[in-house]
């Protein structure tokens, strides 16, 4: 299992679009995907879970990755979030 703390820096947070984005890019990989903001948290393979937990400009959150390409996944997720910007 693989984890990693990151701060939305995208100025509309994780909406419709760039969460559509990222939830494709999450179905690539094998491993489990969890995001996690707070107490909540959801799979990140799940569009509408995760707009359900809300994820705005400077929330701070955590990706939880689990399986055989763990490390693959969060480094092209962590990739994704870090320089997204709209």
């Amino acid at each position: 299992m693989k984890e990693v703390e990151l701060t939305i820096t995208n100025p509309t947070g994780l909406h419709t679009r760039p969460g559509t984005e990222f939830v494709q890019l999450a179905k690539k990989f094998q491993s489990d995907v969890t995001i996690r903001k707070g107490d909540k948290e959801a799979n990140a393979k799940s569009l509408i879970k995760m707009m359900k937990i809300g994820i705005s400009c400077n929330d701070a959150i955590s990706l939880i990755v689990s399986g055989d390409d763990e490390q693959e996944a969060i480094d092209a997720l962590t990739d994704y979030i870090v320089n997204l910007k709209e």
